[in-house]
């Protein structure tokens, strides 16, 4: 069974920073990945890993988020700098069973598995 669960959030001013963690329970190689929801906004990729360690990240956010991954401890991270107002929103991550490498952000459709979210605002 499996089982994402986010943590990490919080709120931020601008220019700050903030790391999220997302424990998971997937015995293989998936696609992991962190999307996120501002109010009134659709649900948005952020950025990816690949079954095989490639990265794709959306282009709002390249250069100032950086995700990563704890095989060990099967933990999934995102660690956002230079933060601003534009980047409150619910963020998720979520798993995939069907995306192997990737070049770019797969869409939310591919991801089967999510988390239950955790809210990130910053303040200017």
């Amino acid at each position: 069974q499996v089982h994402l669960a986010e943590s990490g959030g919080g709120s931020a001013q601008a220019g700050g920073s903030l790391r999220l963690s997302c424990k998971y329970t997937i015995k293989y190689r998936w696609c992991l990945g962190w999307f996120r929801q501002a109010p009134g906004k659709e649900r948005e990729g952020v950025a990816a890993i690949g079954n095989d360690g490639t990265i794709a990240y959306a282009p709002s956010v390249k250069g100032r988020f950086t995700i990563s991954q704890d095989n060990t401890e099967s933990i999934l991270y995102l660690e956002m700098d230079s933060l601003t107002p534009g980047d409150t929103a619910i963020y998720y991550c979520a798993a995939s069973s069907r995306v192997a490498s990737i070049m770019s952000m797969p869409a939310e459709r591919w991801f089967d598995y999510w988390g239950q979210g955790t809210q990130v605002t910053v303040s200017s």
